[in-house]
């Protein structure tokens, strides 16, 4: 049954028999802005929904049997072909209609070959001043890009 629950300060889904309780919480989602050597950000065009045809970060749920870089690495391969190796947290975002707790970290491209995968119709390298900001599919997303523009362009900071 859904509702009050000793000790709790929040309604829960509960059985009164057995007194377990569930929890929901967010689940997180790993991502990385791989950075050429010249400086660019590679995006991909998503080729799956939510987003379908908009720009976005290589990135997906974490497994339960990897680390966030193991996993932000994995999502980055399967998605790009490239290989990269995260380095520092760009940030961390909440998206609460989603339940999901977004980690972006910024990598080095150590190898692999960018192409297009079931998830990406197109994978593209920008550079910061020509980030598709209209195009971008989630506010995680410009939210992570506009971190690492201000971080490593500041120049190019126009918002606040």
């Amino acid at each position: 049954m859904f509702g009050p629950v000793d000790g709790e300060e929040r309604d829960r889904l509960s059985c009164p028999v057995c007194r377990f309780i569930s929890y929901v919480n967010p689940r997180l989602v790993v991502t990385t802005l791989p950075v050429t050597a010249q400086g660019e950000v590679v995006l991909l065009r998503r080729g799956i929904e939510p987003g379908y045809g908009a720009w976005a970060q290589p990135g997906g749920f974490l497994e339960i049997d990897e680390s966030a870089q193991e996993g932000a690495a994995r999502e980055t391969l399967e998605e790009t072909g490239l290989v990269v190796e995260p380095t520092e947290v760009v940030g961390l975002y909440s998206r609460p209609p989603a339940a999901v707790v977004v980690v972006a970290f910024e990598a080095r491209i150590v190898g692999g070959d960018a192409r297009p995968s079931a998830e990406a119709l197109e994978v593209v390298a920008f550079r910061p001043e020509e980030i598709p900001w209209s195009g971008v599919a989630f506010e995680t997303s410009t939210r992570a890009l506009r971190d690492w523009v201000a971080r490593r362009r500041p120049e190019l900071v126009t918002w606040s």
